[in-house]
């Protein structure tokens, strides 16, 4: 047998193990093989200790929400029992069940506010129970590709669930599909971001939550989920517009960046997308004060491409209200640039 023709150490090592005898054919005492045997890789228990102390100080500020679509995450926001989520968790409704991680029975919620435009919704429990643990928000500011994180949700149905990864990338942005919201700074992770994910935690080792955990990348050849791309909506997005959708029940000041127009995807001569015709200007607004006007399509926005609508958004998505960027464009296919002072969507 290959075991003992090519490992005959080994073997002995592995006879030892199972008589628990004390000789060895090759003359090596048991103390000499253990100390010839390479260490077995491990995680360090100051890295362990801390995953579990993460857990144990997050986890019960993560909640299940029901819906009448499903299942989501959520986080606890505050004392007053105000939870966070995503937008596309309490879709049309506007009642909900909790469950949370100190409590048998669901309990009742009901809608604060919601604001699609970057996926962020605010619920809030109708009875608040006395033993209640508001998760800590993190600076987003702080946040750097490498940092190890643990998402903290509910996928699939699996309640207090934890996964673990890295900050893969920050700043991105990234449209939820045709027609639907561009979310600009988003947090990329390797933390894996499963349906029922949505809405929860991602949480560096501080046991800061620094972001919102959204949507998972897919694989456009194979339709499917890509393993290891996820993304969060940052922290500071969050509580920014939490904290206004809980004082006014709504958004006042979205910081979305704008061009002040409505647009259209527009085909070359391959059929394939080659710019975003503008189909109205808004009167007074950013591209009317720049003197662009229908007719013209935009093909590049702050050093970015721009092809069709979506990406038009996600060029935009990157930027504030009142910066200044250089958007070139097409008239009479003559190419032209404009600097637009960008207003607020």
């Amino acid at each position: 047998m290959a075991l003992t023709t090519h490992a005959p150490a080994l073997l002995c090592a592995v006879v030892l193990l199972i008589t628990s005898g004390s000789g060895c054919t090759q003359g090596t005492s048991a103390a000499e093989a253990e100390a010839t045997r390479a260490p077995a890789p491990t995680v360090t228990d100051d890295l362990q200790e801390t995953y579990e102390r993460v857990v144990n100080d997050v986890l019960p500020s993560v909640v299940q929400i029901t819906t009448d679509d499903g299942l989501g995450s959520g986080v606890v926001y505050d004392a007053a029992g105000h939870i966070v989520t995503n937008a596309h968790v309490v879709g049309e409704g506007e009642e909900f069940e909790v469950l949370l991680a100190t409590g048998r029975e669901p309990a009742e919620a009901e809608l604060v506010a919601s604001y699609p435009e970057q996926d962020l919704a605010v619920i809030e429990l109708t009875d608040v129970p006395d033993r209640l643990r508001p998760a800590t928000f993190g600076d987003s500011a702080k946040v750097e590709v490498g940092q190890m994180v643990l998402a903290m949700g509910n996928p699939l149905g699996l309640s207090s669930s934890v996964t673990q990864g890295i900050v893969s990338a920050v700043g991105r942005a990234v449209s939820e599909g045709e027609g639907e919201a561009t979310l600009g700074n988003m947090v990329q992770t390797s933390a894996d971001i499963n349906p029922g994910n949505s809405g929860g935690a991602l949480v560096n080792l501080s046991g800061h939550v620094i972001g919102i955990p959204t949507l998972a990348a897919r694989d456009p050849g194979l339709g499917g989920q890509a393993p290891g791309i996820g993304f969060a909506i940052p922290a500071s997005t969050v509580t920014f517009l939490a904290d206004q959708m809980i004082e006014h029940g709504r958004v006042v000041d979205s910081g979305r960046a704008a061009l002040g127009v409505s647009v259209r995807t527009v085909l070359g001569d391959g059929f394939e997308p080659a710019g975003a015709a503008i189909v109205e200007v808004t009167d007074g607004g950013p591209a009317d004060r720049a003197g662009l006007r229908p007719g013209d399509v935009v093909v590049e926005a702050g050093g970015e491409e721009v092809t069709d609508v979506v990406s038009l958004a996600e060029a935009l998505a990157s930027h504030r209200p009142g910066r200044k960027v250089e958007v070139g464009y097409e008239r009479n296919e003559d190419r032209r640039t404009a600097e637009v002072t960008l207003g607020e969507a």
